[in-house]
Parts: structure tokens; sequence; C-alpha cells
């Protein structure tokens, strides 16, 4: 038997301390450090995963168009190609996120972007329907797992009282890859061919995978695991990067011993569960996310999707017309995410989000209450529709990772963005189904219904600006 003397366990007790003590110091010098070129660095190289991840993501809409004559591809088919990357999707976001909590952000980063840029390059090579199918639902792993590890490395990243104009700037560049992707597509398909397309998705991603792994990792992530030495060597490049100190943090010091998060014990990480996601401290949290999540996606991604077929073959416009039309709706996201990433630390995620699925539904419902018989009127309305609600999509990157504590936040924000790969597979086969029975009008009013359940949802979230991810997750 074992027998443990009152100075033994008062030195536990004491190392204990020292670890929280220890733990709470480096969140604090985290903290203190302004926007550097070491912030810089990692948010390029993260993004550029998160480009191609973007473009990987849309680039079927811009080879459908093409391949449905040749391939004599049905309205149902067409819904199941479109799914088949969001049922992918949905599985990456599951397996990486949770990876993501035991073996780090930038590994789980990198794995998921080479995924999905060598199923890009398989995609160019599918020679018929059922082999582009495969190859997207492979891809689709890779373009799942890499979103919510790449949100969770650049949100804790991030500062508090900058963290969303920060998180923001990063988060333009998806809404950036799917314009690119439009713009590129309108020109690439109709002159290179569809191939060229998975080709200029695939091969740059080769090159970001490589740039990944040299990434430092995520010192909160570090801490959280009980790695401090590791932490620190890397806060010690931080702060070499810059002289400048935020002084108001710097002199908040190590008071919060007592949080949860601030006392990681040395060498003993931090244990992650699926479920307390669901526990009686998250439930609340979670289901609002999850509901956001489904509700804006279930919108943008089906028009994403369908904008280009349907301009094409609802509205009879020419092939680059089709593609020019809906390339607008990214245009539209993009401005709508610049003025966002300037005003989201003082307006606040909750009431962003409230007025742009407010503001979306609305022109929806006026799409499907009569304007959708125009084609100029429903370029007009479901680009600005578009823009609204898929500036709020950008939101709920930043918002996610906020409301989750570092040893489950990869697996949180996973789990929230797989019920956007579930609305993204279920959408475009409902849309397709819609099309064929019940017209285009139909969609528009569906689409207006969801926004408002998601409206609904948003009126209850929490308010996370300005204030340290230790805690908003106490």
């Amino acid at each position: 038997m074992t027998v443990v003397t009152v100075d033994a366990a008062d030195s536990l007790a004491n190392a204990d301390r020292r670890g929280s003590l220890d733990a709470a110091a480096l969140l604090t010098r985290i903290e203190s450090v302004p926007f550097s070129r070491w912030h810089m660095r990692s948010r390029v190289v993260m993004g550029s995963a998160t480009f191609f991840d973007a473009f990987d993501a849309l680039s079927m809409a811009f080879v459908l168009p093409v391949l449905i004559g040749p391939w004599q591809i049905t309205p149902t088919e067409i819904g199941f190609l479109i799914s088949a990357s969001y049922v992918g999707q949905l599985i990456g976001a599951l397996i990486f996120s949770r990876l993501a909590e035991s073996y780090g952000r930038t590994r789980m980063a990198a794995a998921a972007t080479a995924i999905m840029s060598i199923m890009s390059i398989g995609c160019a090579l599918a020679g018929n329907f059922w082999a582009l199918f495969a190859c997207r639902l492979v891809q689709g792993i890779g373009v799942g797992g890499e979103m919510p590890v790449a949100a969770t490395y650049i949100s804790e990243l991030s500062l508090a009282g900058q963290r969303g104009r920060f998180f923001m700037l990063y988060e333009m560049i998806f809404p950036v890859g799917l314009m690119a992707t439009g713009q590129v597509g309108a020109w690439v398909v109709p002159y290179l061919g569809w191939q060229a397309m998975f080709l200029l998705g695939g091969i740059p991603g080769l090159v970001i995978t490589l740039l990944l792994l040299r990434l430092p990792e995520s010192p909160r992530w570090l801490i959280s695991r009980g790695r401090l030495a590791e932490a620190e060597a890397i806060i010690r490049d931080v702060e070499a990067s810059t002289d400048r100190r935020i002084p108001s943090i710097a002199q908040s010091a190590v008071a919060d011993t007592g949080r949860a998060e601030a006392r990681p014990a040395p060498g003993e990480p931090q244990r992650t569960r699926w479920m307390e996601v669901l526990s009686p401290v998250f439930r609340r949290r979670t289901l609002i996310v999850w509901t956001l999540w489904f509700c804006a996606y279930f919108i943008a991604n089906g028009m994403n999707n369908w904008m280009p077929t349907l301009y094409r073959t609802v509205y009879g416009l020419e092939l680059q017309q089709s593609l020019r039309a809906a390339a607008l709706t990214n245009v539209a996201q993009v401005a709508l995410l610049l003025v966002c990433a300037f005003c989201i630390d003082r307006i606040g995620r909750k009431q962003w989000i409230l007025a742009t699925f407010v503001g979306g539904g609305v022109l929806l419902a006026a799409l499907g209450l009569g304007g959708a018989r125009d084609v100029m009127w429903v370029i007009v309305l479901a680009t600005l529709a578009y823009g609204l609600i898929g500036s709020s999509n950008a939101v709920l990157y930043l918002y996610t990772p906020e409301v989750y504590p570092t040893r489950m936040r990869a697996l949180g924000t996973g789990l929230a963005t797989s019920w956007l790969r579930i609305a993204s597979a279920i959408g475009p086969a409902v849309i397709g189904f819609m099309v064929g029975k019940e017209g285009i009008a139909s969609v528009f009013l569906l689409f207006g219904g969801v926004a408002i359940i998601g409206a609904l949802a948003s009126w209850f979230m929490i308010e996370t600006r300005g204030r340290r991810l230790e805690d908003i997750a106490a």
C-alpha cells in the first residue's frame, strides 16, 4: 500500500498550483502581443489552404453545366453528385476535428488539405459519372476536415479585443476563393475544358500542404495538453516578432487562475469527450450553433451549387452568362464581409447574424412570391440575399470556436460544421426535386422559411465580442 505523507501531498498541490500559474502566465503573454508578422504568416498560410478548400468545394458547380449534355446527367443525378461532396465533408469534419484535439491543429489541417488536393486531381482524370462521384465523395473528406481545424487554429491565435477583425479578414479568404472559382470557371471551363478546373484546385494545394507542416502549433492547444515548454518556445517567437505590447492585457496578469482553462496540470492533457458538447454546461450553446449552421448553409450552398444550372436550364441564359451571373453572389459576399470585418467587434456576433438572416429571408421570400418570374430580379435579389446569408456563414466560423474551451474547441466546431454538411447534402437533392415538381418559386419560398428559423435561433446566441476565449468558455 502506498502512503502519501502530508509533505508529499503539499508538494503535489504546490506543483499543481505552479502549473496553473505557468499556464495562466502563458495565456496572458499570448494576449499581450499585438498583431505582428508572426500572426500574418500563420494567417496567410492557413488562409491559402482555406482558399483552395473553397475552390475545390465550388468547382463542381461550374463543371456541371458542361457535363450535363455529354454525360446525359438528369436533375436528380445532379443533386446526388453535388451532395456526394457534402457527405464526404460530414465524415471529414467529424474525423479531423477529433484528431485535431489529440494530434494538433497544423498536422491535421495539412492532412486534410493533402486529401482534397490529391482527389481534385483524381476528379480531373475521371471519365464517367460514377468515377467523378467517387472522387468527389473522398475529396469531400479533406474539404470538410480542413475548415473547422483551420478556424480553430486562427481563433486560438487571435486576441480578445481584435479577434473579430483578425478572424474575419482570414475568413474572407473563403468567399474570395468562391469568387475566384466563379471568375476562373467562367473563363477556364469554356476555353480549357472542365478538367482544368480540378487541376487548378489540386496542384497548388499540394504545395500548401508542405507549408502547413512548417507552421508552428497553436500555443493554446499545447497548453491544454500540458506541453507548457513547447508552448513557451512558440510564445517567445511571437514576442520576438514585435517590441510592442498591449499594456491592459499585460497588467491583467495571472489573476484569473481559478478558471478551469488556466489550470492544466503540467504533462497531463485535458480530456476531450464527444458528448461534452451536449452536457448541461454547453447544451444550449451547442443546439443554437447547430441550428444556425444548418439554416445558413442549407440556403447558401443550395444557391451556390444550383444557381449556375438554374440560370442555364430554367432561364435559358448562355453558358458564360449563367456562370457570370452565378459568380456575382460571391462578389456580394466578399463586399459584405469586408464591411463585417471592420464592424463585427463593435456590432457583435449576435446582432450581425440576426440582421443578415432577417434581411436575406425577406429578399428570398420576395422572389418566391413573384420575383422569380423575371431573371433580372432573380440575379439582383438572389445575389443580395446570398451576400447577406453568406456573411453570416463566415461569422459562424468566428463565433463557434469562441463558445467552447480549448480542450474541445476543434471538436465542437467540427460537430457544428457537420450540420452544414448535412444541410448541404440534403439541400441540393431537395432543390432538384422541387424544381422538377413545384417550380423555381417554391425553392425561394423554402429558403425564406429556413431563414426565419435561423433568425429565431440567433436571438438566443450569447455575445462573445471583446472577451478572452478562456473567459467565454468558463
